[in-house]
């Protein structure tokens, strides 16, 4: 019998390290534009939230790790996502991680 329930979503924590943060906070902000839309939209949006809040975790972790200074910001980011998301709508915040993306992208 096959299982109905996929296996919960997870990203490669190895390569994720790898990557800037920028590069982390770019690509989390991708998940959280495409969560946002999909809310917006009255679709199903929690596997996006899922990842979103993974990515979001991934980078808490690495920060902690290392005792980083941005922790408290990538911190309060993850609750005013939220926050967007359950309590008052608000895309602001997918604005504040389009800074992170184009940051990201001109370092290259």
């Amino acid at each position: 019998m096959k299982n109905p329930i996929p296996p919960p979503y997870t990203i490669n924590r190895d390569r994720w390290n790898q990557l800037t943060i920028l590069e982390q906070l770019g690509n989390i902000g991708s998940e959280v534009g495409r969560t946002l839309k999909l809310k917006h939209r009255g679709t199903d949006f929690e596997p996006a939230l899922i990842r979103a809040l993974d990515l979001f975790d991934a980078t808490i972790e690495l920060l902690v790790s290392k005792k980083s200074y941005r922790l408290k910001e990538v911190l309060r980011a993850r609750d005013q996502f939220l926050q967007s998301i359950f309590v008052k709508e608000d895309n602001a915040i997918e604005q504040y991680f389009m800074q992170f993306a184009i940051a990201a992208r001109n370092t290259r």
